[in-house]
């Protein structure tokens, strides 16, 4: 059952492969059977991705082509100009942070970024932040705010990494200090968590105006391993865990958390990352002309008020 669940993209994978062996040929025959096949692909997209479990929309959320941010920057900005390092230590790939022109409107970017292949992927170290990555972003932030520039924050991370050596230098602290500067940072924040959004490490950066988060990203307080790790010290009831988390934007706009659920091209954001960015874009572009109309007085108490209603409970008496 475990390994059915697991592979669900495989018909979809199949019916593609046999798409491009077919693509080589120009008869007609071939060609008419090219493109029934990409309406059987279409529907079957449709029919998959519409009733995916939490641990598939998991796996989606890491699927290995997703958009990472320096892609929405490539397709949303130009005149980008990254910043490097924290004033402190060093400099931290698996956090990009910088400013670029966005609609024409100069704002300021931080985000994750994982790494494709397997060297650039050591060096960004999956896109698990260190505390340099975090003093870094605020420190770009802190930048934005000086100069009135808003803020656009993309989450995509497993957590912030728990090496000893960032322990060493003060990963709680540095996570704890981001969510108490951007609490207070005076310009407009949006957050958009655009693949996995992990533990601390997402929230280091995840302090806004408005949250969205993509429709197949997952958002949760840890993984679904680390948590049957945890509670049933058996990695292979990951997906019994995913279930409990509540952790897809669905659950997630259902209890409040998020603001907006982003709609992702048929079969997720992997399958046309530039249509992915354009979506984002348009949200992104309605909403900093909103928050920004706000007064920053205003903008920052109802930026206080949106976290501190988070949290559902029901008290049952004895």
């Amino acid at each position: 059952m475990a390994v059915e669940e697991d592979a669900f993209e495989q018909p979809i994978i199949e019916i593609e492969r046999r798409i491009e062996e077919l693509s080589g040929f120009n008869d007609k025959p071939r060609q008419k059977e090219i493109l029934r096949l990409r309406r059987k692909l279409s529907e079957l997209r449709r029919e998959v991705f519409s009733r995916l479990t939490p641990w598939q929309e998991t796996l989606v959320a890491r699927h290995p082509r997703r958009p990472y941010t320096l892609d929405y920057i490539q397709h949303l900005c130009t005149e980008w100009v990254e910043v490097h390092g924290d004033r402190k230590f060093a400099d931290d790939p698996a956090i990009v942070a910088g400013f670029a022109l966005f609609s024409g409107r100069p704002v300021c970017i931080v985000g994750h970024q994982k790494g494709r292949d397997t060297k650039e992927k050591i060096r960004r170290n999956f896109g698990m932040a260190r505390p340099e990555g975090y003093r870094k972003a605020i420190r770009v932030m802190r930048i934005a705010e000086k100069f009135d520039r808003p803020i656009l924050t993309f989450v995509d991370t497993p957590g912030a990494y728990p090496g000893i050596d960032a322990e060493e230098r003060g990963q709680a602290e540095a996570i704890a200090s981001n969510l108490r500067e951007m609490a207070g940072i005076r310009v407009p924040i949006l957050v958009t968590v655009t693949g996995e959004g992990g533990s601390g490490g997402a929230l280091a950066i995840g302090i806004g105006d408005r949250i969205n988060m993509l429709e197949h990203a997952v958002y949760s307080v840890i993984s679904p391993e680390g948590c049957a790790a945890i509670l049933w010290r058996d990695a292979a009831q990951a997906r019994a865990a995913a279930r409990a988390l509540r952790l897809t934007a669905r659950d997630l706009d259902e209890l409040g958390v998020i603001d907006r659920i982003v709609p992702e091209p048929e079969g997720g954001a992997h399958t046309n990352g530039a249509e992915a960015a354009r979506i984002v874009g348009e949200l992104l572009a309605r909403q900093i002309e909103e928050v920004s109309g706000m007064p920053a007085q205003e903008r920052l108490n109802e930026r206080y008020r949106k976290f501190r209603s988070m949290g559902r409970f029901t008290e049952v008496m004895g």
